[in-house]
């Protein structure tokens, strides 16, 4: 059975179509991520390109994105008319390189584990890198030799 893009689909058949609650179709509505217009007798209905929107947020929600990375990514997609393979490609795009920055950043981890994950930055005075009267501190909260800073006149091992 083909469809038009502009085609509404009730709720109850978008939560079939896609194997989510409606509860969640409802919170995803309520986030922005989907807009529901409302038929006749007051039911909400969504346009049926929303089955990929849908897909869409499921994946993106896999790979660790929150929902307002996901929603900020989502508004760049035209309201008036059926997002077309082209968007879909452009927002794949962006979402690839924050993919590969995160594969970076695991792999980094990775190859860091086998030493010390605190990197010195839970005021320990001794780490992998020699972190002395919790200088580190200085640099700002989190693993500060895991997100990139070195102390003084040091490059951190890789």
């Amino acid at each position: 059975m083909a469809y038009r893009g502009n085609e509404f689909i009730a709720i109850g058949q978008l939560a079939k179509r896609t194997g989510v609650a409606v509860s969640a179709l409802r919170f995803y509505e309520e986030k922005g991520l989907v807009k529901a217009s409302r038929s006749q007798s007051g039911h909400r209905q969504f346009k049926r390109s929303d089955i990929r929107r849908i897909s869409f947020i499921l994946a993106t929600q896999r790979l660790g994105f929150t929902l307002p990375e996901i929603r900020e990514q989502l508004a760049t997609l035209p309201e008036s008319r059926t997002p077309t393979k082209a968007d879909w490609a452009r927002l794949g795009k962006q979402f690839k390189g924050e993919i590969e920055g995160r594969i970076a950043a695991l792999e980094k981890l990775r190859d860091t584990l086998d030493s010390c994950i605190g990197c010195g930055c839970l005021s320990l005075q001794k780490c992998r890198l020699y972190n002395p009267d919790d200088e580190v501190a200085d640099l700002g909260p989190g693993a500060r030799y895991l997100l990139g800073d070195s102390p003084q006149g040091e490059v951190p091992e890789q």
